[in-house]
């Protein structure tokens, strides 16, 4: 009979053998998983935290972006109303029958009448150009220091230069004092490029 060929079996290894072989599977199977499975998943993690940072920084860039477009905006517009405050003021267009209109409402206002209303040729300036017009009108002396006083408060900006009061009269038709005024009424406008120098 022949002897059985002998055959090294994971059972007929000593222990320490046994453990040393575990270990080496062990060892693979660690091996294994951190190059196949966690070092990719660490590269991921890596690009997925430094996308997160980029787009952070995008976010943080895009809300600086949109408070210097709301500083501009707000900006803007109280550029655009303290324009319009001042083309009020000092406009671009002598808008001469504007300015006459207005003087006559506050002269009906104040109970005044006009007796004549003469404008007289633009006057340049080095930063404006001048509009005067000559006025005599005739009413009492409040109503006089009323229509001044009207005046001073209309946003255009106008002078009453040159005032000159005749000598009181009194009305015949009404018998109340009246007073003839005479005065230069001078508003401004901005000068264009088209204004001889």
């Amino acid at each position: 009979m022949a002897e059985p060929k002998s055959t090294t079996s994971f059972d007929s290894l000593p222990l320490p053998g046994k453990l040393l072989l575990l270990g080496l599977v062990l060892a693979l199977m660690t091996a294994l998983y951190y190059f196949l499975l966690h070092m990719s998943l660490e590269e991921d993690i890596a690009r997925a935290e430094s996308n997160h940072q980029t787009l952070l920084q995008d976010r943080q860039e895009a809300e600086r972006r949109q408070q210097e477009y709301l500083q501009a905006t707000q900006e803007l517009a109280s550029r655009e109303a303290s324009d319009r405050a001042n083309k009020r003021v000092l406009p671009e267009d002598a808008e001469i029958p504007a300015f006459l209109a207005d003087l006559n409402r506050e002269a009906e206002l104040a109970g005044l009448e006009f007796t004549s209303v003469e404008p007289q040729p633009e006057e340049r300036e080095d930063l404006y150009m001048r509009i005067p017009v000559q006025l005599e009108m005739k009413g009492r002396f409040h109503q006089i220091a009323r229509f001044f006083h009207a005046v001073s408060r209309l946003q255009r900006a106008i002078n009453m230069e040159d005032i000159s009061l005749a000598e009181p009269a009194i009305d015949e038709e009404t018998q109340e004092v009246q007073v003839s005024v005479s005065v230069l009424a001078t508003t401004f406008r901005r000068p264009s490029a088209g204004d001889a120098s």
